[in-house]
């Protein structure tokens, strides 16, 4: 052990900076996630426990000590319990940016390689999104990209159909059994409808926004899905992505965006050229 430097009896090495830097990171991004919620309160309560336990283990008080000992080996599990929520988001940032990198493994060792890619026709959501936006007709369609969602996907009707415009428009009409929830699109296809997806708790999100859209956004914030939503108050078409949303979106933007996020690659824009010059013919 390289020994930096010695205050008094105390003795700081490079590795006990490095110890403080992590903890400290690791501490603000807990923080950083219970924020804006009551959770916070409780954590910070058990910061202060444990700092106390610390102090009270320094100085040698015995009894204290074992008292607080005792709690605080079953403050795991009261952790666990307190926090599963919280506990359960972290994991799933987690999952999030690992799945991003195993994504971006997969894409350079299948780079070339045809039909490593499910084509993603965006003609019939574009068509379907602009008479939604015409009538006033909420609707939430989900694309998945590196991760099926199938915990989503389960929790609504399964359907696996073909991509078309009019089983869209027939799922979110207003008197539709499917229409209350979201339709997830999965490689190329409609895999579920009807499915109940996590709800931001930011609280940065503005108050005007509705439940549609901070869904869009809380399933952002925990996979790497695509979210179009269409506002059943104002007709206004949203993409969110990453856990940020773009408003007011017009048909170019609309394909522009969901190309960029769904997909990057030359093989596709070429494809989509072909959906414009269908579009035109038509």
């Amino acid at each position: 052990m390289i020994l930096l430097f010695q205050i008094s009896f105390i003795t700081i090495s490079w590795i006990d900076i490095l110890d403080i830097l992590l903890v400290s990171i690791i501490i603000y991004k807990l923080y950083k996630l219970l924020r804006g919620s009551v959770a916070v309160k409780v954590f910070i309560g058990i910061l202060f426990i444990y700092a106390f336990y610390l102090i009270v283990k320094a100085s040698g008080m015995e009894l204290l000590r074992s008292i607080l000992g005792q709690f605080m080996g079953v403050g795991v599990l009261a952790a666990f319990i307190l926090f599963q929520q919280e506990i359960r988001k972290f994991l799933q940032m987690i999952g999030k940016s690992t799945s991003q990198n195993n994504s971006l493994i997969k894409d350079w060792f299948s780079k070339g390689k045809p039909g490593g890619k499910a084509e993603l026709n965006l003609a019939p959501i574009i068509d379907s999104v602009k008479i939604f936006s015409q009538t006033n007709t909420g609707a939430l369609i989900v694309f998945s990209k590196t991760s099926e969602l199938r915990f989503y996907a389960e929790s609504g009707d399964i359907l696996d159909a073909e991509l078309s415009k009019r089983l869209l428009i027939a799922i979110f009409q207003k008197n539709s059994p499917l229409h209350d929830g979201a339709v997830i699109v999965s490689a190329g296809r409609i895999k579920a409808a009807r499915c109940i997806i996590p709800v931001s708790e930011n609280d940065k999100i503005p108050a005007h926004m509705g439940l549609r859209h901070r869904a869009a956004i809380g399933l952002t914030e925990v996979t790497d899905a695509v979210v179009l939503i269409v506002s059943e108050e104002t007709g206004g078409v949203s993409i969110a992505y990453n856990g940020e949303i773009y408003y007011n979106l017009n048909k170019s933007d609309i394909r522009s965006k969901l190309r960029s996020f769904i997909y990057d690659d030359d093989e596709q824009i070429a494809h989509e050229v072909k959906n414009i010059r269908y579009e035109s013919l038509h």
